[in-house]
Parts: C-alpha cells; sequence; structure tokens
C-alpha cells in the first residue's frame, strides 16, 4: 500500500462524500415530495457514515501508517425502500426532483467506479474491504435511482402515448 496515493485517495472520497451530501440534502430541502424528501434523506445520512468511516481510515492511516480494522455495518436502509405509487404521483418527468435523480446517478455512478477501482489495487485487507464495502453500498442507491427514473420514463411513454402497441 503506498500510503500518500492511499491518502490522496482517501482524501478525494471523504469530499465525494462530502458533496454528496450536501447535494442530498439540498434536494431533501427543496422537494415539495415527501416521498423524494424521504429519499434524499436517507441518501445523505448514509453519505454522512461514508464520510465518517473514510475520515477514520484517514486518521488511522497518517497516525499509524496503515488501515485500521473496522467494523462496517450493512447496507439494509436504503435497500428497504419501497417504491410506491405515492412517488410516482409526486415526481413528474420534467420536475426538479426528476432532474434531482438523474443528477443523483450520475453521482452513485462515479462512486461506484472509484471505490471499485480503488478495491481493485488495493493490496491491504482492510483498505480492500472498506472500498468494496463502499462500492457495493453505492450499488444499492445507484439501483434505487435507476428503477425511478425507468418508473419516470414508463410514466411519460405512457402519458405521451410513445408506445408502439
Amino acid at each position: 500500500m503506498e500510503n500518500s496515493k492511499t491518502a490522496e485517495i482517501l482524501k478525494s472520497a471523504i469530499l465525494m462524500e462530502m458533496r454528496g451530501q450536501a447535494f442530498y440534502t439540498q434536494v431533501a430541502n427543496q422537494t415539495k415530495s415527501t416521498e423524494v424528501k424521504k429519499i434524499f434523506e436517507l441518501m445523505a445520512k448514509e453519505e454522512f457514515i461514508h464520510e465518517k468511516f473514510l475520515s477514520e481510515q484517514y486518521r488511522e492511516l497518517q497516525k499509524n501508517n496503515i488501515f485500521g480494522e473496522i467494523d462496517l455495518p450493512s447496507s439494509e436502509g436504503f435497500a428497504s425502500i419501497i417504491l410506491n405509487n405515492n412517488l410516482k404521483k409526486e415526481i413528474s418527468a420534467a420536475s426538479y426532483e426528476a432532474a434531482a435523480i438523474s443528477a443523483a446517478i450520475d453521482m452513485e455512478n462515479n462512486a461506484i467506479k472509484t471505490y471499485t477501482e480503488r478495491a481493485n489495487l488495493a493490496t491491504d485487507k482492510n483498505e480492500k474491504d472498506l472500498f468494496n464495502w463502499l462500492a457495493n453500498w453505492e450499488k444499492t442507491h445507484h439501483e434505487i435511482l435507476i428503477h425511478i427514473d425507468n418508473e419516470l420514463k414508463e410514466s411519460i411513454w405512457f402519458d405521451n402515448k410513445f408506445w408502439p402497441f
């Protein structure tokens, strides 16, 4: 493990999580949709958790030149979100919320790519575990957001009679 490179990656990851948290909090505060507010509040909370774990690892790396062993929680919170008709009704495809969902998908794609690449390059078991855990957690965010986005597209196509049958 090359500590200076690892430290830079950790700092970038911390910043990425802080930006995600700020963005998701902003969306939660601005949306008029109760359902979207719940989703983005939970995502902001989870980004805070990620930032906390990354910061702990950064401090451990700076202090002891190693990745510390940490107990990584499961990512069940976001995966338990149920897409319901209220959510579909509250979001129109051309709305602020739909644009925020699209931007969030891009952010999650970037996080997944970054964490997966780092996990693949890591030689330290704790470092590999941390980045695999983060990548998998971000994948749960991504899957839900993609599903919401697909539901919105389907709704538009149906409303505008774009379906060929």
